[in-house]
């Protein structure tokens, strides 16, 4: 069964997000949102972060902002399903929750291997696995689950730390699974070793663009034809200076959805800057890009 796009426009920033029980659908491909704000006072959402259901389970999570774990926890997902974890970026807004998921992870009797698939710089350097032995690792900061990175841990699993080179142009596609198939292409997000994922499951694909302001000109072609396209809405459009260094205005982004030719196109990260100009954004947007527009709330789902 094939699940549509129903469009909701949710215009400005609510003064409470509503936790009922999430519904994903019993069937298809579907994109929850744990995580739609950033990391600021005043922002009532969890930071950057991101599931793919497959049938009902939770098979993709996609980076690990501030209040992922427990927004995992509401969505009802199961750690046990996952397929990997993959990161954008190693920023705290992005991360700032990943220990606080694999501490919980502990009692959620998963066997084997978990992969956790990252960004590294030029030479290894800004190493996704350099980050996560100073994160957990035997002298790491949080030392008590460095046990999760050995292979008998006491938890029954073994974090699988795997490196993806976030410079030049080339595409790296080296994980799939029964389920999906991953891909990743290095995007620029200032001096940042950045990545965005494409998931691939069966003809359906999801991209999940990350932060970036698109100077390697590579986004595009890798999301050509996805169904859905996820992507920062951190500045207003007439954002200038350091701030286009790292991200999007909705111009551009309204550019690079309409050269990806994206079935829909979900505003996600919403930083607080932008609340309140949600129409100014959406038109700028809707000057190239005539597809269905989302701006993303937490624990919300989208078909595809």
């Amino acid at each position: 069964m094939r699940y549509f796009l129903v469009v909701l426009l949710l215009l400005g920033a609510p003064k409470s997000l509503a936790l009922e029980p999430p519904y994903c659908g019993d069937e298809g491909v579907w994109i929850q949102i744990l995580g739609s704000g950033s990391l600021e006072f005043g922002n009532p959402r969890a930071a950057p972060s991101y599931l793919v259901w497959i049938d009902n389970r939770a098979r993709l999570m996609i980076d690990a902002g501030a209040g992922a774990a427990l927004r995992f926890d509401e969505s009802g997902a199961a750690f046990t399903d996952l397929d990997a974890l993959v990161l954008s970026h190693l920023h705290l807004e992005h991360t700032g929750d990943l220990a606080n998921l694999l501490a919980a992870s502990r009692d959620a009797d998963r066997k084997g291997l978990f992969p956790l698939f990252g960004p590294a710089g030029e030479k290894g350097e800004k190493a996704t696995g350099d980050y996560i032995n100073r994160l957990i690792g035997s002298r790491g900061v949080f030392n008590e689950l460095s046990d999760l990175l050995k292979f008998r841990s006491s938890a029954g699993y073994k974090v699988s730390v795997r490196d993806v080179p976030a410079v030049g142009r080339r595409r790296w596609s080296q994980f799939s699974s029964e389920h999906l198939k991953l891909s990743a292409v290095p995007v620029h997000h200032g001096g940042t070793p950045s990545l965005a994922w494409r998931v691939d499951i069966g003809e359906q694909s999801v991209v999940f663009a990350g932060d970036l302001n698109n100077q390697k000109d590579t986004l595009s072609a890798f999301a050509a034809n996805a169904d859905a396209l996820v992507i920062s809405h951190v500045l207003p459009d007439h954002a200038r200076g350091a701030d286009r260094e790292t991200h999007l205005t909705p111009s551009q982004i309204g550019r690079i959805a309409e050269a990806s030719n994206a079935r829909f196109l979900i505003l996600s990260s919403r930083a607080k800057r932008t609340f309140g100009i949600e129409s100014a954004s959406k038109a700028a947007i809707e000057k190239t890009y005539k597809g269905p527009l989302i701006f993303a709330n937490d624990l919300e789902c989208w078909g595809l």
